[in-house]
């Protein structure tokens, strides 16, 4: 069975002992090649990808003679900065071999919790996939300090799975998927093709960081599981040790499936309608109203006033002529843009905000509409 057959967004988590011989501290490329391979076909059957790939620092140790097993803080930001040029290169010339181009983002946890640099960034990266790229994502270890990183690419490519919308997300590991408990371990243990919900007995079964995975061990996988699922994501742990382990998955190979734990498009629904609070109100008139219906994105022309002071990406109302909510979403503008440039057309917004700002006052991604039900209850 084609356990990726069902998705058409993959976020594919790579991590460093994947990349890198741990022995020689090369890129271990044949195995890069295969799994480039395998991306090209999963891009000719239409699906997406984006890679959040570990490495850099692994790669950047080797390239500064850094032999030491645990690098002091400046040395491994140094490892991170030197690293992430040769781990980019690796990935733009294996992809490149097929004709794919890839673009690299490197990320810090501000960016997938503050909304401003959330949009900005999942902006980006939807471009790059309509342009038919794959991005390249990585935590910006050459400048982030204990204090705001991730520390693990597990729940880095979690959080930018559910930034994405991703349907799934695939970490690939030096095993096959959860076990009931640590298979090197205990000959008991038992391997569990699916898990329906993240329960404290699946959490259990992952034991410490100190397990039978490397670095975060399978605790952490299971935090980026809750992560995802909860997102709407689903999420796949596969062994990716040997070559073409995406083709592997596609061709039966065992793994774990985790079920999200509701649709995407309920969890962001459920995210913008109940977890972020208006700051702001859009009035629009009839005809701005009946294109939101239709899936449009809100454009300043359809906006007849401005309420409230808010911020790019923060919550606001839209609300039509009669003064009923009709849709809720995150706002493009700053409420002054917004003032400046309602009731406009596009070509004038360029005019006045610029090249390079927004021309829709809320995008259609970024937009609730509200049914008769979830107006009646507001």
């Amino acid at each position: 069975m084609n356990a990726l057959a069902p998705y058409k967004r993959l976020t594919i988590k790579i991590g460093s002992a994947l990349l890198v011989d741990g022995k020689t501290g090369k890129l271990r490329a044949d195995w890069l090649r295969s799994l480039a391979a395998d991306i090209a076909a999963l891009k000719a059957n239409g699906t997406s990808v984006v890679i959040v790939s570990s490495g850099a620092i692994a790669l950047g140790r080797r390239l500064l003679h850094l032999d030491a097993v645990s690098l002091p803080l400046e040395q491994s930001q140094a490892a991170a900065s030197a690293g992430q040029i040769a781990l980019s290169q690796a990935w733009a010339e294996t992809l490149g071999e097929h004709g794919i181009v890839t673009g690299q983002i490197l990320i810090t946890p501000n960016i997938t919790e503050e909304r401003r640099y959330f949009l900005n960034a999942r902006t980006t990266i939807a471009t790059l996939l309509s342009l038919g790229a794959v991005p390249i994502i990585n935590e910006n270890d050459s400048v982030a300090t204990a204090e705001i990183r991730y520390g693990d690419n597990d729940r880095l490519s979690a959080r930018v799975a559910s930034m994405i919308e991703a349907d799934c997300l695939v970490l690939l590991s030096d095993i096959d998927g959860l076990y009931t408990a640590p298979p090197g371990k205990d000959p008991d243990a038992v391997h569990l093709a699916h898990v329906p919900e993240i329960t404290p007995e699946i959490e259990a079964m992952a034991g410490g960081a100190a397990s039978h995975l490397s670095r975060g061990g399978m605790t952490t996988k299971i935090e980026a599981g809750k992560i995802a699922t909860k997102a709407g994501t689903a999420m796949i742990i596969a062994k990716g040790t040997e070559n073409h382990p995406l083709k592997a998955l596609t061709e039966g190979g065992r793994h774990t499936l985790f079920a999200p734990f509701q649709s995407r498009a309920a969890a962001r629904k459920r995210w913008i309608m109940g977890t972020l609070t208006v700051a702001g109100a859009l009035h629009v008139d009839a005809g701005a109203a009946r294109a939101l219906l239709t899936g449009k994105s809100l454009l300043p022309i359809g906006v007849t006033k401005v309420t409230g002071v808010f911020g790019r990406g923060d919550a606001v109302a839209i609300l039509d002529p009669e003064g009923h909510e009709v849709a809720r979403g995150l706002a493009s503008l700053q409420s002054d843009e917004a003032q400046l440039v309602r009731g406009k057309k596009s070509q004038s917004v360029i005019e006045l905000l610029g090249v390079g700002n927004r021309s829709e006052m809320v995008h259609r991604d970024n937009m609730v509409l509200l049914t008769g039900m979830e107006a009646a209850a507001k």
